[in-house]
């Protein structure tokens, strides 16, 4: 396991009460490379005082030309072309890897297995049996380990968790989400990447629907069986380098059932062919004594009903700006009412990550660690499996 007596002194020596310094070498310098980077370099001011204090060690691409700018960019020391290469730098205590989902099982196990600490973004990989590998890797290791599902750090998300663990929704029993974007409509959008099954594993359903599914069971718990529906609607797409058409081999929506433990009914749908619909991810969950509606685009906002209210005073929606200091996270922004943003949730989970990897708490239950990525994975594999078949399949982790 790793010691984190040796891991501290490994940073290198600190003043007394000075909190720790943990380099970090990130794989990949796109859209999550700069929403992580952002937040690696808010987080010491930010969430202060600080647990431990993060420095940008190295960054890893395979363009050159690209992967240098990138660090001079966001102010890593040094950049790599070789991610193998990058693991041996012994300045790198935790690996942020924020490639595509074809490069998350190979270098994250490598890094594991070099007694990095490993922080991977979503989904974990491209099926169950993939993220298993990367499960038993970092159990094996003894490194902590957590998937990016940045939602769970939402401070609304939070809120609406602490009232579901509180008891006051009472007995649950829908939970209804959706995931919108617009953006691969136009069919002579190109074949990227995420259009790709040995690359991506899966197309809405990794990409959209993996953050919902993560939130079902965030919120409501585990699923005990799912039906769902997948479609792609445009087969076809120009290759990227213009030398032709490429199948398209991914869903472009998904349609799923869930029937939880707890017996509540889940509804779940993503799509990126939703035309107005830029970043629509919205949950409604129903109890007993209340509901609970969310919306990733007014993330500030909760809004909440509560039976037990006077019909003829106050009884109806209310909408909540979760913004006051003794909201999650809250103490650490701005006074009430100014808001924070989608960037802000990846401060919060590195700061978590980092808490847990000083061992001032685990990374689960409020972090994703590599058990709920995995478990997100065979959720996944399930509804594909369901949509293939017709019928409704059984949820089974293996131990």
């Amino acid at each position: 396991m790793a010691d984190d007596v040796g891991f501290i002194t490994m940073a290198g020596a600190r003043a007394e009460g000075e909190a720790p310094r943990l380099g970090v070498g990130m794989l990949g310098y796109a859209f999550m490379g700069k929403a992580h980077s952002n937040a690696l370099k808010k987080l010491p001011y930010m969430m202060y005082p600080p647990a431990a204090v993060p420095e940008l060690i190295a960054v890893c691409g395979r363009n050159e030309g690209a992967t240098a700018e990138a660090a001079k960019r966001y102010g890593y020391k040094r950049y790599y072309t070789d991610w193998r290469e990058m693991l041996k730098d012994p300045e790198i205590h935790v690996f942020d890897n924020g490639g595509p989902n074809d490069a998350h099982a190979e270098p994250t196990i490598a890094a594991a297995q070099a007694g990095k600490h490993v922080f991977c973004e979503k989904p974990l990989a491209r099926t169950a049996q993939e993220a298993k590998t990367m499960l038993d890797a970092v159990c094996s290791a003894g490194v902590q380990h957590m998937v990016a599902f940045n939602y769970r750090f939402v401070p609304a998300i939070v809120q609406a968790k602490r009232l579901i663990e509180s008891g006051a929704l009472g007995r649950i029993f829908h939970f209804r989400a959706v995931y919108l974007q617009e953006w691969i409509i136009d069919p002579n959008f190109p074949k990227i990447w995420r259009l790709d099954k040995s690359l991506a594993g899966s197309g809405a359903l990794g990409d959209l629907g993996a953050h919902v599914l993560d939130l079902a069971r965030f919120l409501i718990g585990e699923p005990r069986r799912v039906m769902g529906m997948t479609k792609t609607f445009v087969e076809e797409r120009p290759l990227p380098d213009g030398s032709g058409m490429g199948k398209v081999d991914v869903d472009d929506a998904f349609v799923s059932l869930i029937d939880f433990e707890n017996g509540a009914l889940g509804t779940v749908e993503a799509s990126r062919f939703c035309q107005g619909r830029k970043n629509y991810n919205s949950i409604e969950i129903n109890g007993e004594n209340g509901t609970i509606t969310f919306n990733l685009e007014r993330l500030n906002e909760l809004n909440v009903f509560w039976a037990h209210e006077d019909p003829k005073e106050t009884r109806g929606f209310h909408n909540v700006l979760v913004s006051e200091s003794y909201h999650p996270y809250l103490t650490h922004w701005w006074p009430q009412g100014h808001i924070v943003g989608w960037e802000h949730t990846f401060v919060h989970e590195f700061n978590h990550f980092f808490e847990a990897i000083l061992g001032k708490h685990p990374v689960a239950p409020y972090g994703a660690d590599f058990v709920d990525g995995y478990r997100n994975a065979v959720i996944c594999d399930a509804i594909v499996e369901s949509s293939q078949t017709g019928r409704a399949v059984e949820i089974r982790y293996e131990a």
